[in-house]
């Protein structure tokens, strides 16, 4: 990359955490989500920044299990594989939707990983930058800067995303009310922790969701046809 390219590239970088600082601290992360029912998909509205809820698999399923997450917590690292592989497998009869929970006290660079996620995602690409994301947490966990900014464009172009926009949607305001809705509707029914996992408004049992994050899925995929009616 030329010199030129390269002070461009700086100066936008500047741009954009500056965009996601400023917004994360004037973000009200007590959104309006009294009358949301948390417990079902979220369509678009102005509230989320225009962003609906992900779904992966049936959306009209009467199974819908909704994952609130941070995308730099070791557990929901852990815990990806097993719900990545069942989700799949269960993508005909299941509803699954993840929700960002940053916890930004204890992981600086969760915020940032969950913008990157949902700008890829407003061009067609959130589940593949979900997926890269979370396999790669430790190639951008203790990054900061500079270097943390071209980690996650890096991963823009092997999804052959248009950086330019992707760089732009990374700090816009749609992507900043999505991830802070996402937050306040946590916050509602008492998330504090992540990953937490619901099925149908019910909590997963503690000992099904260690043992997803401990590497099994026969606790999870249990629950799941019985509530399945299988």
């Amino acid at each position: 990359m030329s010199k030129s390219a390269w002070i461009i590239f700086g100066a936008i970088i500047v741009v954009v955490f500056g965009g996601l600082i400023a917004y994360s601290r004037s973000a009200n992360p007590s959104a309006n989500v009294g009358s949301v029912d948390a417990n079902s998909i979220i369509a678009a509205s102005e509230a989320n920044g225009q962003i609906a809820d992900h779904v992966f698999g049936k959306a009209d399923s009467k199974v819908v299990m909704i994952e609130y997450g941070d995308f730099q917590c070791p557990s929901c690292g852990a815990a990806h594989p097993q719900i990545k592989s069942v989700i799949e497998e269960y993508k005909d009869k299941v509803a699954f939707v993840y929700r960002n929970f940053p916890l930004t006290t204890i992981h600086p660079n969760a915020r940032v990983a969950a913008a990157s996620v949902e700008a890829a995602g407003l061009q067609g690409k959130y589940w593949e930058m979900h997926d890269l994301v979370f396999e790669s947490q430790n190639e951008w966990s203790n990054l900061s800067g500079d270097e943390r900014t071209a980690q996650f464009s890096s991963y823009a172009d092997s999804l052959e995303l248009d950086k330019e926009k992707f760089l732009t949607d990374l700090a816009s305001a749609p992507v900043g009310k999505k991830i802070s809705f996402d937050q306040a509707i946590g916050k509602k029914i008492g998330v504090d922790s992540t990953p937490a996992f619901y099925i149908n408004g019910e909590v997963l049992p503690e000992a099904v969701a260690s043992a997803v994050v401990q590497g099994s899925t026969s606790e999870l995929k249990a629950l799941l046809d019985q509530k399945l009616g299988n």
